[in-house]
């Protein structure tokens, strides 16, 4: 019995540590996708940067940071 438990754990073991040894190489990302990141990033933020300087939006914006000034407390 001892060795048939014995021999179950040492095959679990081998297994869950392979799979452990695999996620632990596939962690993170690596150099490319990084630099993948940033620039979706970067674009994304262009892209936002120019939808909030667009005259309708600043106008919309300037409106209700007066009207939150104006706002009686």
């Amino acid at each position: 019995m001892y060795q048939t438990y014995r021999a179950v754990r040492a095959r679990l073991s081998a297994s869950v540590g392979g799979v452990v040894r695999r996620a632990r190489r596939d962690a993170g990302m690596v150099t490319s996708e990084y630099a993948m990141g940033i620039v979706a990033a970067v674009a994304f933020a262009v892209v936002l940067y120019k939808v909030v300087t667009s005259g309708a939006v600043s106008a919309e914006l300037q409106g209700i940071v007066k009207q939150a000034l104006d706002a009686r407390m």
